[in-house]
């Protein structure tokens, strides 16, 4: 019987939440959302980014970037995450592999989803990556490797619904690697725009991966609970042992971040060194305070750590609260990252008449909805994958 389900206790009846009207409910929603974005955005490159989109020639990345950088972000993490099982050999992390590698390709879809909707030529980009390579950049670095991420990814998920372990062990390490390369760059992109203070420093692509780590631990506790209520499951002692394994190494990302967030505020202040000095403050006590305090500091690191190790990882309903609040965080994260970095005007100090000390800039209803439907599809693909792939059972290999 371990043999069979390593990961799960089933409920008499099985899988039978799966074809009741609330999960048929679910995956309409999620599915009419997902319509109702691609409409948005098809609207959008008609009628132009500068009608739909809250983005200007003074901040060109907005709410659409940040959901980008949040759904590859998290798909990295899972990647890590399942990787640490059945790449790394610890076998408490195999209950959760198998859901982890197909939410990392689920993420990343979603992600592409969105930031084709931010491109205003998108149909342009798979041709332009070929015939117009450009190795000098950053972003040609960045989105390469995750193609090739992407398709090692599902490699991986094949060989691991047919049970052929060896071969997705090395397709998992192919896809960690190219994940890492990929995001690492991502992390590039930010970290040498020498003209933005806020961002500029060689410590982002490193910045990158460890919050990754920790996005991929709050990410698959929050699906793999979702799973089991869905599916009418009780977790075996296995998977118990596996989410408490999970929680405590996203513990440990979370305490690394703080400690990352804290000297980055700490060298923004001290000294008063002009542009990153404003983009911080704005951070601290200007109008992304709430966001900051709240959003990234309480919701995606304080709340869910102080949560995980209350109850030592052990409390499933815990772990999905700790979960929640951390994906709530961890957007908010990514999207002050993209934003506030670019508020800062080059020429800020100045003293320049009829010039603003900080740009401004306001999501619009297309840029909300669109980015709504990433969740959404995300929120389908999550759906679907659990019926067809009957909840993703686990093997004890």
């Amino acid at each position: 019987m371990n043999n069979l389900l390593a990961g799960v206790l089933p409920q008499e009846g099985g899988l039978e939440t799966s074809s009741s009207w609330k999960y048929s409910a679910a995956v309409f929603l999620c599915g009419f959302l997902t319509i109702v974005g691609v409409m948005a955005g098809i609207h959008s490159i008609v009628a132009g980014h500068e009608h739909t989109f809250g983005v200007s020639r003074a901040v060109p990345w907005g709410i659409l970037i940040g959901a980008y950088v949040f759904f590859v972000v998290t798909s990295t993490g899972l990647c890590i995450v399942a990787s640490v099982g059945h790449v790394f050999g610890f076998k408490n992390f195999n209950p959760i592999a198998k859901r982890a590698v197909f939410m990392s390709v689920a993420t990343i879809v979603a992600g592409f989803l969105v930031i084709a909707f931010e491109i205003e030529n998108s149909w342009r980009m798979p041709v332009g990556n070929v015939l117009g390579a450009n190795p000098t950049s950053n972003i040609w670095w960045m989105g390469t490797p995750y193609g090739a991420y992407l398709f090692f990814m599902m490699i991986e998920f094949v060989m691991l619904q047919k049970d052929q372990h060896r071969t997705a062990m090395m397709f998992g390490l192919a896809g960690l690697l190219t994940g890492v390369v990929a995001h690492s760059n991502l992390g590039a992109v930010f970290g040498l725009l020498s003209g933005r203070e806020f961002w500029h420093g060689p410590y982002m692509p490193i910045y990158f991966i460890t919050s990754a780590a920790m996005s991929g631990c709050v990410a698959i506790i929050f699906f793999t609970y979702l799973a089991y209520r869905a599916n009418n499951w009780k977790m075996s002692p296995e998977m118990k042992s596996s989410m408490e394994s999970v929680a405590k190494l996203g513990a440990l990302m979370m305490a690394i971040i703080l400690f990352f967030t804290s000297w980055k505020m700490i060298t923004g202040v001290t000294g008063n060194p002009p542009g990153k000095y404003a983009a911080m403050m704005s951070l601290l006590n200007g109008p992304y305070s709430i966001n900051f305090w709240v959003g990234e500091v309480a919701l995606g690191m304080i709340i869910p750590f102080i949560l995980i190790l209350a109850v030592r990882g052990r409390n499933m309903r815990i772990l999905f609260v700790a979960s929640l609040a951390g994906m709530i965080g961890i957007f908010i994260m990514r999207y002050d990252l993209v934003i506030v970095g670019q508020l800062v005007p080059h020429y800020h100090g100045m003293g320049l008449v009829d010039y603003p000390e900080l740009f401004s800039y306001m999501p619009t209803p297309h840029e909300l909805i669109i980015t709504l439907s990433g969740f959404a599809f995300c929120g389908f693909l999550f759906l679907a994958g659990e019926k067809l792939f009957r909840g993703h059972l686990s093997e004890d290999h």
